[in-house]
Formats: structure tokens, sequence, C-alpha cells
């Protein structure tokens, strides 16, 4: 679904990620680890369109992600940063309604559909009964799951997610990655996230992306192979 060939990531003359070359597939809960300062967002924001390479590409099923429309690729893939969002008086179903924009016409008008996939968004994350709540009203767990739901709203066969457990007390980390391991499989979609949170990507994530100095390594959770390279990685045991 998302292939990187020869993808090279950094800043300047810095290079964090070197020639990577390797493919994500979709109906995957997948964990993107590595030490701090290696490039998980970096990276996260040049898969999704935001940022360019300093080399190679990244394509969608065989289309470079960087030479499709912002209109196509709002319809490809939906980013959720870490960044906390506390709008007053913002309802969270509107919150989710923005995930329509790429599909609203102009003046963001939503039809009965939308409306509809607005409202599935949010029976998806267990947060009907939030619809109405204003957004500043949540804690951080109700609000990372509404702005899931917004993600979810934008129909993408991709969604990536900076470090969703980021402020998050533990039963809502766990909670929260639950939920993602449950979009995956259940909705199909490939599932990209960063986090630091190394027992729970072993645990829930079906494949880790491993930032192993300039190296990116994928390989399934269950790969022993993998496992001492982490704890090589990050010099554990």
């Amino acid at each position: 679904m998302i292939r990187l060939e020869k993808l090279s990531v950094g800043h300047g003359d810095r290079t964090l990620i070197d020639a990577a070359d390797l493919t994500l597939e979709g109906g995957r809960l997948v964990a993107l680890i590595g030490r701090n300062g290696t490039g998980k967002s970096s990276l996260l924001r040049v898969i999704g369109g935001i940022d360019r390479p300093l080399g190679g590409g990244v394509s969608f099923d065989g289309k470079d992600i960087h030479a499709m429309s912002p209109l196509e690729r709002a319809r490809t893939i939906a980013f959720v940063t870490t960044q906390r969002v506390r709008i007053a008086n913002l309802r969270c179903r509107d919150v989710v309604g923005m995930g329509r924009t790429p599909y609203t016409d102009w003046i963001g008008r939503m039809t009965e559909s939308d409306r509809e996939i607005v409202a599935d968004a949010l029976r998806l994350v267990d947060m009907t009964a939030y619809a109405d709540r204003a957004l500043d009203t949540l804690s951080d767990g109700e609000c990372q799951r509404i702005m899931t739901a917004r993600a979810l709203a934008q129909q993408t066969p991709v969604i990536l997610l900076d470090e969703p457990t980021s402020f998050l007390d533990i039963p809502a980390r766990h909670a929260t990655c639950r939920l993602l391991q449950r979009l995956a499989h259940e909705e199909r979609k490939l599932v990209l996230f960063s986090t630091h949170e190394l027992d729970l990507a072993l645990e829930l994530a079906d494949d880790i992306l491993l930032i192993d100095s300039t190296r990116l390594v994928l390989d399934a959770t269950d790969s022993s192979s993998l496992r001492e390279r982490i704890f090589q990685c990050f010099e554990l045991g």
C-alpha cells in the first residue's frame, strides 16, 4: 500500500534516515519506534506529504504522494498530530465533521451522507454520547478519541498518528492502542503511529518500524531478531 523507495529523511545536511526501501501493507497496525531525535516525526511528515524527502520517494498504490494534489492526498492519508487541541465551544461532532472537508462543497456544507459518516466515526471510537459536548471539556484521552474519529471521518486508507499516547495516563494509553488495533483490523486500514511506549508497541502492534541509527527496519512484532535489535538499539537488558 505505502511504498518507501530509497527514501532519505532529514534536515539540511543532516540525514536522519538513509535510503529506506520497504512496503507497509493495509489492515495492519504498525508502531514506529526509535530513540529521541532519530526522526520519527520527520518520517511521518514525509510519508504524509507534508514535508519533502532528502531523496527517494513515497508512493501509495504506485502513485507518488508528493505528486498528488492536496485534495487527492487528503482523501488518501489522514494525519493526527501530537498537538493538544482545545477549542472552546466547538462541539465534538463539528470537530469530527472537519474530516469531511475533502468531500464537501466549497462552503463546507455537509449532506445527510456526510452526517451519517460522522456519526459512524463517533460510534467506532465509542464517543457517540459525547457528540454535543464541547471539545475543551474533555479529558486528554477523550480528546484523542475525537481526533481519531475526525481521521476516520476523512475515510482514508492510511492513518498516521504522531505520539497518540502522549499526555495520557496508563489505562488511556492502552485503550488508545487497542482502538488503533481494532481500526486497522476491522476497517482494513494501514495505521502507523509513533510511540515511546515499547511495551504497548510490542504487545499490540502487528509490525514494528524501527529507526536504528539511519536505517529503517520493518519486521513482525513477534520476530526474535527484531526484538534483539530493539534491545540493542535502546540498550535494554
